[in-house]
């Protein structure tokens, strides 16, 4: 094959077979294909796009450039589950739903990642907690998710290698906005976990990903249709965006409240608590784990109710080097409320606006070198439609400094929009979409 005459071939709408796309990414991971011929390659698909059995050809064969979990040989007598988010703002589904699902007897083999422009990352968060290994051997790893039941680690440097080409490509040419290249490098990921079922959370509204509802309904049926095409039993949610899903955005703050949920400490935030509630039991049906959403939520629930998923996220903190004295997280220097200015109800939130502040405040990263302050972000946050009076507390800021504090203040009172009736309330789950 000439890797000249297959991209002549997407160029002029043609489709591409298995083999010519296995042919192609061979190229890409062994260095034999230029960056040039990536770049030509990506930018046809982009203007040309895939069908439903090139995206999957792609995907997999973008899974088959690197390792690939295999869990023959350790015996499970139950599915391997995961969940994978597009990414948003106090999103710390994560770091509960793994321990949920594994105490409803499934096994969770989570590769999550940092965070990525206005959206925190689940690595960055676990980070928090002093000691905690996020990159442990792939064999080890999958003793600890035979023995405890499950892990979350980082992206090992194997793992989808051609992802990792042709994204840099992608980055630099104008074609990352196209739902083929989006739907294989998401799941040639996810794949290489050796999954049985997978749910996808999709984002939607301002601090969302994909910029409008009908394009992130497209990547959500693209991402179900091409993983359960390719073996992986999938289901897409698409959910709401348009506010801080937690009450919580940072690191440790996050981390203190997915313990304090886990322990059952106080009330649970609950649009946190759906969408957790709503992705498990879509991932336990799926792994026939429960007959319908419905005994499936009442599992989840179970757990949480008697204690065993706290202890098994103890016990995965533990088995990954990480201290379980939560009390000990880091803390900010300065800590103090941003008040509202006026009465009225909350109307509406800039959550891209709030994620960028926490990146501000020095809890994400500018450029990927950037060292992460795990102690600040905002937390008691205050949910659309609720009642203020001026000088209502709309969040905690935490903050390195007064300085930083003060920025930070502004931007939120910026970011929160405050009038005189109260909002209609939003779904919090859009669509269910299956494969």
């Amino acid at each position: 094959m000439l890797i000249q005459e297959i991209i002549r071939k997407k160029r002029d709408k043609q489709t591409l077979s298995p083999e010519e796309i296995q042919f192609y990414i061979k190229g890409v991971t062994d260095g034999s294909i230029s960056e040039g011929q990536i770049a030509a390659m990506c930018m046809a698909i982009y203007f040309n796009d895939l069908n439903l059995d090139e995206r999957t050809a792609l995907t997999l064969a973008m899974r088959d450039s690197g390792d690939s979990l295999n869990w023959d040989k350790y015996h499970l007598n139950a599915p391997t589950l995961d969940k994978h988010s597009t990414g948003g703002v106090g999103d710390v589904v994560s770091l509960m739903l793994a321990p949920m699902l594994a105490s409803c007897g499934g096994f969770v083999p989570m590769i999550a990642g940092r965070g990525l422009g206005h959206t925190g990352g689940t690595l960055d968060k676990l980070e928090s907690i002093k000691g905690f290994d996020i990159f442990p051997t792939p064999q080890k790893m999958q003793e600890l998710v035979k023995q405890i039941g499950c892990v979350i680690v980082g992206q090992t440097g194997n793992l989808a290698p051609a992802d990792r080409k042709i994204y840099a490509t992608r980055d630099v040419t104008a074609t990352v906005e196209n739902l083929s290249l989006i739907t294989a490098s998401i799941l040639s990921k996810k794949l290489a976990e050796g999954l049985t079922s997978l749910v996808m959370d999709v984002k939607v509204g301002n601090g969302a990903f994909m910029p409008t509802y009908e394009l992130s309904r497209e990547l959500a049926q693209s991402i179900a249709q091409v993983a359960t095409n390719a073996g992986c039993q999938t289901t897409a949610l698409l959910t709401d965006m348009n506010e801080v899903l937690a009450s919580s955005a940072g690191n440790a703050v996050e981390v203190r409240e997915a313990v304090r949920y886990l322990r059952g400490e106080g009330s649970r935030n609950p649009r946190l608590h759906e969408i957790t509630l709503a992705l498990g039991a879509e991932a336990l049906v799926n792994g026939k784990l429960a007959a319908s959403r419905e005994d499936a939520r009442a599992k989840l629930q179970a757990v949480l109710d008697n204690g065993k998923a706290y202890e098994l996220f103890e016990k995965m903190v533990v088995a990954q080097g990480g201290s379980t004295a939560f009390e000990q997280l880091p803390k900010a220097a300065v800590v103090k409320p941003v008040l509202a200015q006026a009465a009225g109800y909350i109307q509406s939130m800039n959550t891209r606006d709030i994620g960028v502040a926490v990146i501000n405040l020095g809890g994400g990263r500018r450029v990927a070198s950037d060292a992460i302050d795990h102690s600040v972000g905002f937390d008691e946050i205050l949910p659309i439609g609720a009642r203020v009076e001026a000088d209502t507390p709309l969040a905690m800021v935490h903050a390195k400094d007064e300085a930083s504090w003060q920025a930070a203040a502004q931007a939120y009172r910026n970011a929160v929009s405050i009038g005189q009736t109260q909002p209609e309330s939003r779904p919090m789950v859009y669509e269910t979409l299956a494969g």
